[in-house]
C-alpha cells in the first residue's frame, strides 16, 4: 500500500511534459555545453532494498531537450551602455545627473513656500512680533509659560504693541509669534537642504562647469536673505515711529522689495538651473531637444524669428518680475486698501496729478525729490503704477500668446516653448481675476496670499519658456555626439 502511493507521487505526469530517466554517468549535452548529470539530478547510492519506494530511478524534470536559441542583443541594449561605456574610456566633461536637477528643484520649490507664508505674516501682521534675530537659537520656540510672558514683553515694548495691538492676550500673541517663527524656520531649512547637498555634490564632481560658481552664489544669496528678512523686521521696531503723527507700525517698504525680489530672484535662478540640468541630462543620453525630436536646436535657435521671440520671451519675463516688486510697494504700504474699484479710482482713470504727486512727500526744501518718493512712498501712486505694470503685463502676456499661434510662428517654435506660451497666458488670466478680487474685497488674507502666490507661479511658466528656448549646454552636447559615435561603432 505504501509502495503504491509512493509511486504514485513520482509517477509523471504527462500533462506537465516529465518522463522518467534512469541514472548513468554519462554527462548530458545541452545547446553545445557539456552539463555534469549530477548538476541535473542527485545520484541515488545503492540500496540493499532493491524494491525500496525510491528504486533507482528518478523523474528527471528535463522533458525534452531543444537546441538552445541564442537571440542577439539590438543596439538598443547598448543604448545606456555606451555612455557609461564612453565616460569612462573618454575624457569627457562633467555632466549633473538628475539627482542635482531634482534637488534645486526641491529647493525652488521650499523658496516658492517661504515666499508664500512670507505673505500671509505680512497680511497678518505677525512679522514684528520677535523682536530679537537669533539665527541658532531662534529655531527653538518658547517652551513653557515663563518663556512665552519673557517673549511677551519683549513684544510690549514695540510700537506696534503700543499703537495698535495695546489689547491682545498671550494666545492672540502666541497666534502672531508662531506665524513669523515658522517663517524664519523655513527659511532656515531652505539654507540648509541646499548648503549641504551642495557640498556633497561638490566634493563628489557631479557638477558642471559652470555650475559651482552659481549655486555658490545661491547660497550666499541664501545667508543675505536671512539678514535682509532681520534688516526689514528691524525698520518696524524703532521707536522713532511713536514721533511721527498718525505713523502706523509697519516695516519699511524699501526693505521689504529687497526682500521679495531677492527670495524671487533665488526662486528663478533654482528653477531654471534644475529645469536645465535635467533637459541637458536628457539631451546628452539621446533624447529629444525642447521636446521635440525632429527639430534641431542649431537650426531652430539661430532662425531670426525664434530669435526674435526669444527677446520678448525675456522682456516679459523681466515685466512680470517687476510687476511682482511693484506689488511689494503695495503691502508695504498698505495701498491695496485705497481705490477698491476697476478699472475707475474714485471715478477717473487716474486720480487727480496734485494726489499723484503730492508736495507732500518731498523732503528736499526745493522740491527736487517730489517725483521719486511719490513713486515709491505715496500709497495712491504707488497703487497707480501696480495697476499699470499688471494692465501691462497682462496684455504683452496676451500678445506673445497670439504672436505664437501663428502659423509660421507656431511651427518654428519647439513643443515645450508653445506650451510654456499657453500656461503663461493661463496664469496671466488667473492673476488678473485673483488681483481684481483683492482689490475689490478689501484685501482677504486667502485671496490676497494667492494672488502672490499667482505672480510666482506666471514667473515660472516665463522661466520655463526661457529654458526650452535655450541650447543645450556644452557638456551635455560633447556626451550626446559621443555616446551617438559609441554607438555607431558598436561599442
Amino acid at each position: 500500500m505504501q509502495l503504491s502511493f509512493v509511486n504514485a507521487l513520482l509517477r509523471p505526469r504527462a500533462h506537465l511534459g516529465l518522463r522518467a530517466c534512469t541514472f548513468s554517468t554519462a554527462p548530458v549535452n545541452i545547446s553545445r555545453r557539456i552539463v555534469p548529470k549530477s548538476c541535473l539530478a542527485s545520484e541515488v547510492t545503492s540500496s540493499p532494498l532493491r524494491y525500496s519506494w525510491l528504486y533507482r530511478r528518478c523523474y528527471s524534470v528535463v522533458a525534452q531537450r531543444k537546441p538552445a536559441v541564442l537571440h542577439s542583443l539590438e543596439p538598443r541594449f547598448f543604448s545606456a551602455n555606451a555612455f557609461h561605456a564612453v565616460a569612462q574610456t573618454s575624457q569627457l566633461p562633467v555632466l549633473a545627473p538628475p539627482a542635482v536637477g531634482r534637488w534645486l528643484l526641491f529647493s525652488s520649490a521650499m523658496v516658492f513656500a517661504v515666499i508664500v507664508v512670507g505673505g500671509v505674516t505680512r497680511l497678518t501682521e505677525s512679522g514684528l512680533s520677535i523682536t530679537e534675530w537669533k539665527p541658532i537659537t531662534g529655531i527653538i520656540p518658547p517652551m513653557n509659560v515663563e518663556d512665552w510672558n519673557t517673549e511677551f514683553e519683549k513684544y510690549k515694548a514695540t510700537p506696534e504693541f503700543k499703537l495698535l495691538n495695546h489689547s491682545i492676550t498671550l494666545d492672540d500673541f502666541k497666534n502672531i509669534f508662531y506665524m513669523e517663527w515658522g517663517h524664519r524656520v523655513l527659511g532656515r531649512l531652505i539654507g540648509i537642504t541646499f548648503v549641504v547637498p551642495l557640498v556633497y555634490f561638490g566634493l563628489r564632481k557631479k557638477l558642471t562647469t559652470s555650475m559651482p560658481t552659481q549655486l555658490t552664489g545661491m547660497a550666499l544669496l541664501i545667508g543675505v536673505q536671512g539678514f535682509l528678512g532681520w534688516y526689514m523686521v528691524k525698520s518696524g521696531l524703532e521707536d522713532s515711529i511713536m514721533d511721527t503723527p498718525g505713523a502706523v507700525p509697519r516695516v519699511s517698504q524699501y526693505r521689504l522689495a529687497a526682500h521679495l525680489g531677492t527670495a524671487v530672484v533665488l526662486y528663478a535662478g533654482m528653477l531654471g538651473t534644475g529645469l536645465a540640468a535635467i533637459k541637458d541630462w536628457r539631451y546628452a543620453r539621446g533624447g529629444s531637444w525642447s521636446g521635440s525630436s525632429t527639430m534641431n536646436w542649431q537650426n531652430v535657435l539661430s532662425n531670426p524669428i525664434v530669435k526674435r521671440f526669444s527677446r520678448l520671451s525675456k522682456g516679459l519675463t523681466a515685466l512680470v518680475f517687476l510687476t511682482a516688486l511693484s506689488g511689494a510697494f503695495v503691502a508695504g504700504l498698505d495701498a491695496g486698501l485705497l481705490y477698491n474699484e476697476f478699472p475707475l479710482m474714485g471715478g477717473r482713470l487716474a486720480p487727480p496729478m496734485d494726489e499723484l504727486f503730492s508736495s507732500a512727500y518731498a523732503k528736499n526744501v526745493d522740491g527736487s525729490d517730489i517725483w521719486w518718493r511719490n513713486i515709491f512712498e505715496n500709497p495712491t501712486t504707488v497703487q497707480f503704477d501696480h495697476r499699470v505694470l499688471a494692465m501691462t503685463t497682462y496684455l504683452s502676456t496676451c500678445l506673445l500668446f497670439a504672436y505664437s499661434r501663428r502659423p509660421a510662428i507656431r511651427a518654428l517654435l519647439p513643443p515645450l516653448a508653445r506650451t510654456s506660451v499657453t500656461a503663461a497666458f493661463a496664469m496671466a488670466n488667473v492673476q488678473v481675476l485673483l488681483g481684481l478680487a483683492t482689490l475689490l474685497y478689501l484685501v482677504p488674507v486667502p485671496i490676497a496670499a494667492a494672488h502672490q502666490a499667482g505672480s510666482i507661479a506666471l514667473l515660472s511658466t516665463m522661466v520655463h519658456l526661457l529654458v526650452s528656448l535655450r541650447r543645450p549646454g556644452l557638456a551635455a552636447q560633447i556626451w550626446r555626439k559621443a555616446g551617438m559615435q559609441a554607438k555607431s561603432s558598436g561599442l
